[in-house]
């Protein structure tokens, strides 16, 4: 096949997706999807799992969103989608670790049990290439408001749910607009006191538990606020949310640990896809 041929057939019939380039990390850990609301970045993060791959990818928490569904039902196939990926991933080798959180609370029963090659931990200890020692844990029990007055969270999670939809629809008028998307709960929690203080007391609390146990750091999701920094000595992780920050925690074959955003997978995914179709239209010397 000439090379015009082979970069024409390489854009109108891609190779099936088991053929592509893929983005590789030693581990992932993704949060807070809440699959099962309007807000859920479902197709995203499709897009995500789909291009990438990793020896472990952690699931920490809050995935289906079981306070909302039992409000309304919203499930569409893009929901679906991500179970099914995940599922395969699972049956392909990665190893699956689904860690609970509060709003998929019911799956605690299920606790140290096996499903479908999803292995089902309440919490645990992630050793990273180089060595570190990280605690793994959702984190709703560190969370003070859970902890002492459930039915403030619940009351909570609706105001963040009015939020969102106000969001969904003030962003469709920015975009519409040429402007950048915009988050108004993230610019609160950034900008009111009792919510900066909220923040700040979880992000202690779940340094000093890890340090309690001896380990070097701390992994986490609950708060929707995607973070990497030193508490006293501990380093503490957030891998953020699949409703606005589209962010995953990553770890590289190194032991590295960063951040990483639907946005930047997408571009790097972008960046392979194009060497993939240049090398097809390179002449054999």
């Amino acid at each position: 096949m000439k090379p015009r041929d082979q970069f024409l057939d390489a854009a109108f019939n891609p190779p099936s997706e088991g053929k592509r380039e893929v983005i590789r990390f030693r581990t992932i850990w993704i949060s807070d999807v809440h699959l099962g609301t309007t807000g859920c970045q479902a197709g995203r993060l499709l897009q995500f799992l789909r291009a990438t791959e990793s020896e472990t990818l952690y699931l920490v928490g809050d995935i289906i969103d079981g306070w909302q569904l039992k409000r309304r039902w919203y499930w569409d196939q893009k929901h679906n989608n991500v179970v099914q990926t995940v599922l395969k991933k699972a049956r392909k080798g990665t190893n699956v670790v689904f860690v609970p959180g509060n709003h998929d609370e019911s799956v605690r029963q299920f606790i140290d049990l096996d499903f479908g090659g999803i292995k089902i931990r309440d919490e645990l200890v992630h050793i990273t290439a180089d060595g570190k020692r990280m605690l793994v844990l959702h984190g709703d029990r560190f969370d003070g408001v859970i902890a002492c007055a459930k039915w403030l969270a619940y009351v909570g999670d609706n105001m963040y749910t009015m939020v969102l939809k106000f969001n969904q629809w003030f962003n469709t008028w920015r975009a519409r607009a040429g402007l950048p998307y915009w988050s108004l709960s993230q610019y609160l929690k950034l900008k009111v006191k009792n919510a900066v203080s909220y923040i700040s007391s979880f992000e202690n609390a779940l340094a000093a538990e890890a340090a309690r146990k001896g380990l070097d750091g701390v992994i986490c999701g609950h708060i929707h606020k995607p973070e990497i920094r030193d508490i006293d000595g501990i380093k503490y992780c957030n891998d953020g949310d699949w409703v606005e920050s589209l962010s995953a925690l990553i770890e590289e074959a190194s032991g590295e640990l960063r951040l990483v955003t639907w946005g930047e997978i997408m571009q790097r995914k972008a960046q392979l896809r194009t060497k993939e179709v240049d090398s097809l239209c390179v002449s054999p010397s």
